[in-house]
C-alpha cells in the first residue's frame, strides 16, 4: 500500500497509525511517496534548501482541479510547446501556507516501527519530472535555470509549468548525493525513483538537453528519459539496491534491472513481464483509493470511480500472460494520492473497506474469492473499526 505525503503532509504519529493499518491487513510493503511538485518531505543534510524552501507551498487550490476561480484557464501541452491561456493567468488558491517534512531521525524511527511489524518501507524520490519543489530550492537543475520556480499550488500534471530536471552531470551528481542519504536511511532493497509523466517538450526546447542527446547518440526525448533512468539505476545498483519506476520507464527502453509499477492499466506490467522484469500491478482504474467509492460521494474525491466490488473483482495476474511470464508479477498495490485528503479521518474513509478487499485479492487464491461472503464478513470487520475509532462510510451498513 502507498501513501502520498507530498500533496498533504501527515505527521509521524499518523504515519505510524497507517503502518498499523497495513500490518492488520498483512501488507508487507509500504510505498512512501516523499517528494513531488507540491512538497519535498525528507531532510537531506547535504541540501538543506530542499526542506527549507521545497517543503512549503503558499496555498492550495480550492475544490476539484483546476480549482475555484480558475475555470477560465486553459492548458495545452503540445509536442513542441505549452500553451496557457490567458497568458497572464493567475491561479487562485486558498493562500494558506502548507507543508512540513520528516527529519532523518524521524524517518529512522518510522522505519524501525514498520520493521517491528514486518513491513519494509520503499521510499520514492521522484525524477526526472514531478520536481517543482526541488526546482524551487535549486533552480539551476532545471531546463530553464533562470526561471523562478515555485512549489506547486495547483493539482494536475505540473509538466505544463516545466517540472522537469535537466539531464546534466550536475543534476546526476545532485541526485546521487540525495539518493546516497536516502539509501543510508532505508534498509529496503528497493528504491522508487518515479519516472512518470515527464513531458518531453521541455527537453525539446532546451539547447543543453539537445546537446546531451547528441553527445550520447540519443535519437529522441524518450531515449533521453531512458538515459536518465539508466544513469540513476547504475548508481542505485552500485549500492546493492534495485530501482522501481512507474510504467513510463519502459519508454525509450527499460533500464536493465528495473522493477515496473504498472499504473496506466495493465499494459506496462504485461510488457515488463514479457521482458522478464518484475512488475507490480497498481492499475489506476481499480486500486487508486483516492477515487470515489460511490457515484455520489460524501466529500470531495478525485473525479473517478473505484467501487469496493471492482477492487474485490480485480485479478492482479493479467490473463494474457503465460504461466512462465506470470511469475514476474511480483504483487499488487493500492495507491492513495492526497490532493483531496487533508486529514487522517479522510485517509481512513477512503482506505476502508477497500483495503480489506485489496488484502483478500492479494492473499487469497482466485477460486476462494467470494464477494457476497466477503460482504458478510465485513460486518464484523466494521465492529473492529468502530472499536478502533476508524472513520468509514456508514453506507456499507445499509
Amino acid at each position: 500500500m502507498h501513501l502520498d505525503v507530498s500533496r498533504h503532509f501527515f505527521d509521524v504519529a499518523f504515519v505510524k497509525q497507517y503502518i498499523d493499518y497495513l500490518a492488520f491487513h498483512k501488507m508487507n510493503y509500504f510505498h512512501w511517496h516523499l517528494t513531488d511538485d507540491h512538497g519535498w518531505r525528507i531532510e537531506i543534510k547535504k541540501y538543506p534548501k530542499l526542506t527549507e524552501i521545497g517543503a512549503w507551498r503558499n496555498g492550495s487550490i480550492i475544490g476539484l482541479w483546476p480549482g475555484q476561480g480558475n475555470e477560465h484557464i486553459k492548458y495545452q501541452v503540445l509536442p513542441a510547446a505549452v500553451k496557457i491561456t490567458p497568458k497572464d493567468a493567475v491561479i487562485k488558491t486558498d493562500g494558506i501556507r502548507h507543508g512540513g517534512y520528516y527529519t532523518q531521525e524521524q524517518i529512522k524511527d518510522v522505519i524501525d516501527y514498520a520493521a517491528k511489524r514486518y513491513i519494509t518501507i520503499i521510499p520514492e524520490i521522484e525524477m526526472p519530472a514531478h520536481s517543482m519543489a526541488l526546482l524551487a530550492a535549486y533552480p539551476e537543475l532545471g531546463t530553464e535555470p533562470g526561471k523562478k520556480y515555485e512549489v506547486a499550488q495547483t493539482w494536475g500534471m505540473m509538466n505544463k509549468y516545466n517540472n522537469v530536471l535537466q539531464a546534466s552531470d550536475t543534476t546526476f551528481k545532485f541526485l546521487e548525493n540525495v539518493l546516497a542519504e536516502v539509501m543510508d536511511l532505508f534498509p529496503s532493497p528497493y528504491i522508487h525513483i518515479g519516472g512518470d509523466e515527464a513531458s518531453k517538450v521541455w527537453w525539446k526546447q532546451s539547447a543543453v538537453s539537445q546537446q546531451v542527446m547528441k553527445a550520447n547518440g540519443l535519437k529522441n526525448e524518450s531515449e533521453l528519459q531512458s538515459y536518465f533512468i539508466r544513469r540513476m539505476e547504475k548508481f542505485v545498483n552500485s549500492k546493492g539496491k534495485t530501482i522501481i519506476g512507474w510504467n513510463e520507464i519502459l519508454q525509450g527502453g527499460l533500464a536493465p534491472n528495473a522493477v515496473v509499477m504498472s499504473w496506466q492499466g495493465e499494459k506496462g506490467g504485461v510488457e515488463a513481464a514479457k521482458q522478464q522484469h518484475k512488475a507490480i500491478m497498481t492499475p489506476e482504474d481499480k486500486v487508486y483509493f483516492n477515487h470515489a467509492q460511490f457515484v455520489k460521494e460524501d466529500s470531495l474525491t478525485a473525479n473517478k470511480f473505484s467501487p469496493l466490488i471492482d477492487v474485490y473483482n480485480y485479478e492482479p495476474i493479467p490473463a494474457e500472460l503465460s504461466t512462465e511470464q506470470a511469475k514476474y508479477i511480483w504483487g499488487g498495490q493500492g495507491c492513495l494520492w492526497s490532493e483531496y485528503i487533508t486529514n487522517p479521518a479522510k485517509v481512513q474513509y477512503l482506505l476502508f473497506p477497500r483495503l480489506d478487499a485489496l488484502s483478500e485479492i492479494l492473499w487469497s487464491p482466485k477460486e476462494k474469492r467470494n464477494y457476497p461472503d466477503f460482504q458478510k464478513r465485513l460486518k464484523i470487520q466494521f465492529k473492529r473499526y468502530d472499536l478502533m475509532g476508524i472513520t468509514y462510510s456508514k453506507r456499507y451498513l445499509e
